[in-house]
């Protein structure tokens, strides 16, 4: 049922129980389940209250910190590195921890868990359930300063691209933009949950991990803030392409604008003469043709300096 359960002891080193008790005879038990798993609710529903229960079945969730007795439930974020699929759509993980078992469940493969999973199988996984957390969010927290550190790297490739005011607008800044929000709505409160769980007073959380959990907090505050940043920029830059959209339609109107003045009344005059009926001037004479060329050639010159007059060109 469970994707995988170690018991822990305090050097690290790891055994696969051969009972279903929630705790073992190590440190701790580390539970580790799928959300679609069918007996979870049930398996929950026998080994915890069911207020810890409820939030590991939660289909939908949010990233929270609460005690719970003397324990601690704590959902977390990641950044979804699974094949097909957002980054920024980030992959949830639900956790309940006390000081002798350890629960998550997660819904898709969350890729700083399964370090961890790793690690435990090579008898080297964290000696308590408090340095298990603190390991855990340290890989969330990388992950998240990565990919707001690759936005950032984007972000500075559009503003120098920039100084190329007919460069054209990148494909990708919508994505990016969109990226930057979704990313947000998960991490403000990320970093909520990880300054309360910093400022906890629980026994299973020693003073050497919560100094740890308060710097990833700090980090965690940073990455909001860089993501505010970053999505003031990327509007400053989709404004400006904007602009310089605007400026160049504006510029071409005008030209249009200045080449219809200008062939408005030559165009007037070629019609007038045109018209195929008596009396027309000129008809009889071989030089009729020659001086209205001229003529219509001093009418465009005549609006040339007119529109120079009146500062259209």
């Amino acid at each position: 049922m469970p994707i995988c359960v170690f018991d822990i002891a305090e050097d690290g080193t790891t055994n696969v129980p051969q009972n279903t008790r929630l705790t073992g005879d190590a440190a701790y038990r580390w539970w580790h389940f799928d959300l679609s798993d069918p007996l979870l609710e049930t398996w929950t529903r026998e080994h915890l209250h069911m207020i810890p229960g409820g939030a590991l079945t939660q289909p939908k969730t949010r990233p929270r910190c609460d005690r719970f007795e003397g324990g601690l439930i704590l959902n977390l974020r990641g950044i979804n590195l699974n094949a097909g699929q957002d980054a920024d759509e980030m992959v949830s993980v639900r956790i309940y921890a006390d000081e002798d078992v350890l629960i998550t469940v997660r819904r898709n493969k969350v890729f700083a868990i399964d370090a961890i999973r790793q690690r435990a199988e090579a008898q080297d996984a964290p000696g308590s359930t408090a340095a298990f957390l603190e390991t855990l969010i340290e890989g969330l927290t990388d992950r998240v300063d990565q990919h707001v550190a690759t936005i950032d790297e984007r972000t500075d490739h559009y503003e120098i691209a920039l100084e190329d005011k007919n460069t054209p607008m990148p494909r990708d800044l919508p994505d990016n933009r969109r990226s930057v929000i979704r990313l947000r709505r998960y991490l403000e409160p990320q970093r909520a949950a990880l300054s309360k769980l910093s400022t906890l007073d629980l026994p299973m959380i020693p003073e050497t991990v919560s100094l740890g959990l308060r710097e990833l907090a700090n980090r965690a505050a940073i990455a909001v803030e860089e993501l505010d940043e970053l999505q003031g920029r990327l509007i400053s830059v989709q404004e400006e392409h904007d602009g310089n959209i605007a400026q160049r339609q504006a510029r071409h109107g005008y030209v249009l604008s200045v080449a219809a003045a200008i062939f408005l009344p030559l165009g007037f005059l070629t019609g007038l003469f045109g018209v195929n009926v008596g009396g027309m001037p000129g008809v009889d004479s071989p030089r009729a043709f020659a001086i209205l060329c001229l003529s219509m050639l001093g009418l465009g010159a005549v609006m040339v300096a007119i529109l120079k007059l009146v500062r259209w060109l």
